[in-house]
């Protein structure tokens, strides 16, 4: 599964997001329990070994916001925490447990919901010659779920790695696996994708 054409594209694992400086408590906490980084770990080591390209989709805000709309309750429930995913600061560096991420690429989101809409991402795909994506990360309820959908219009082979992305309550990312993206993506464990 883990070949040329394939990419294992993380979503917002952040020290900010789901890390040791993580403001989204529940999120990071069902990460923790059912060990989703640790899984994201496994997953983006393999790639690396294997010359699979990882690409890291992070958000960043500047301090006074600008250029981030801030037209969702999300958005702007996270905005009242000055110190929100800050260009710059230690809550956007990329999670301990992803080890070296010094040769892997990076696609920053300053605004919506999801990674493509804005980015850079699917160019850098498209550069790669990329036509799978491996998915991991954060969360079922809006990001993970915005980036397979995405992936799979702009005519990606998309594979969710079930251990490796989590949602709140639990029970709801479960389901978002089992009843919408078992429809857009091939659902595999890490341990499958590195069979």
């Amino acid at each position: 599964m883990l070949d040329r054409a394939t990419a294992v594209v993380t979503m917002e694992l952040e020290r900010g997001v789901v890390g040791d400086l993580a403001t989204l408590d529940a999120l990071a906490a069902e990460a923790a329990a059912r060990g989703t980084l640790a899984a994201c770990g496994r997953l983006v080591g393999a790639a690396r070994s294997r010359d699979v390209p990882v690409v890291h989709c992070v958000a960043q805000w500047r301090p006074d916001r600008r250029g981030t709309a801030l037209n969702t309750p999300l958005t702007r429930a996270l905005a009242r925490n000055p110190e929100q995913i800050l260009a710059g600061s230690p809550a956007v560096e990329l999670v301990a447990e992803l080890g070296d991420t010094s040769g892997d690429l990076t696609s920053v989101r300053h605004h919506g919901l999801t990674p493509f809409t804005g980015t850079d991402l699917d160019a850098l795909l498209r550069s790669l010659e990329v036509s799978t994506v491996v998915v991991c990360g954060v969360s079922l309820n809006v990001g993970v779920l915005g980036l397979c959908l995405s992936a799979a219009d702009l005519g990606y082979r998309v594979v969710v790695a079930s251990d490796a992305v989590v949602g709140v309550p639990a029970e709801y990312g479960d389901s978002v696996i089992a009843h919408t993206l078992a429809m857009v993506a091939t659902i595999a464990t890490v341990s499958d994708l590195l069979a």
